[in-house]
């Protein structure tokens, strides 16, 4: 694989930064699957200078036939994105609690958008606090942004293009637990198993035990054992497009900054009822 694009930013490299006569952009994305959004974790505390931005109303369509994380629609997020202070050029990091999962659909999101400046504080904001940076409560209020939302930034899969994937023309990496891969249980979706042909490695291999993504030469590892080699197409697939958003992230780490994502992942996919599924854990 080529020379990774390094898409992380570490404590102490955002603190010196934000010290500098023009720091980056904070946006705080904590965001639970279940549950309400992070606002209320925002409003006790963050990062000073950080936007609160839902991963849900803002970054993300409507629940419906593209899955529970579609595309969102590029003129709302556009104006989320200046409401929050976002410019042209401008540096941005992205955090939330710690588990890499809302910062990393932010970042992709933000990628795809035609932003290439974006990196995700590694450890989020619980890194930030057992390094005894400072917090507050005081909300910002920003100068209105005039960032430009151009789609394309980054690719991304439609159901057909990850049935290729899966059937051959690459490798399709369904990044959910085994068991739910194998369908022998989902707690989300109505319909359980996984797209035939597509291998299974599991975010929790790509990822710390406090859910900061793994070194670069680990990840290569862990990616070439399923198939991804210099030259093999790749994409990425979850329940809804958000922890293989995560995957995405690895994968740039690791150096395919070509990697695609299936956005709409198998909430998707099983909203067509001719579509196959598989559970096979052999394909």
């Amino acid at each position: 694989m080529a020379a990774p694009d390094e898409p992380i930013i570490d404590v102490p490299t955002l603190a010196r930064a934000l010290s500098a006569p023009e720091p980056p952009a904070l946006l705080d994305v904590r965001w639970r699957l279940t549950g309400p959004p992070g606002r209320a974790d925002y409003a006790a505390g963050h990062l000073p200078g950080a936007v609160f931005i839902d991963l849900d109303a803002d970054l993300c369509g409507e629940p419906g036939p593209g899955g529970r994380h579609p595309l969102p629609e590029p003129a709302r997020l556009q104006e989320a994105l200046r409401a929050a202070g976002l410019r042209a050029g401008s540096d941005v990091v992205v955090y939330d609690g710690g588990d890499g999962l809302g910062a990393a659909r932010a970042w992709w999101t933000l990628r795809w958008a035609g932003h290439h400046a974006v990196r995700v504080l590694d450890g989020g904001y619980r890194a930030w606090l057992e390094a005894g940076q400072p917090v507050t409560t005081v909300v910002p209020a920003p100068p209105r942004g005039d960032l430009t939302v151009r789609p394309g930034g980054l690719p991304v899969l439609d159901a057909t293009g990850a049935a290729r994937l899966a059937g051959g023309d690459g490798v399709l990496i369904d990044v959910r637990a085994p068991a739910r891969y194998r369908g022998e249980s989902e707690p989300v979706d109505p319909v359980a198993g996984h797209i035939p042909g597509a291998v299974n490695l599991p975010i929790s291999e790509q990822v710390e035990a406090d859910g900061r993504l793994r070194a670069a030469d680990a990840l290569r590892s862990r990616f070439a054992r399923v198939g991804v080699d210099d030259g093999v197409r790749v994409g990425a697939y979850c329940g809804s497009g958000v922890t293989a958003a995560q995957a995405v992230l690895a994968l740039h780490r690791a150096g395919r900054p070509d990697a695609a994502l299936y956005v709409g992942s198998w909430s998707d996919w099983i909203t067509e009822p001719a579509r196959p599924v598989a559970t096979d854990p052999r394909g």
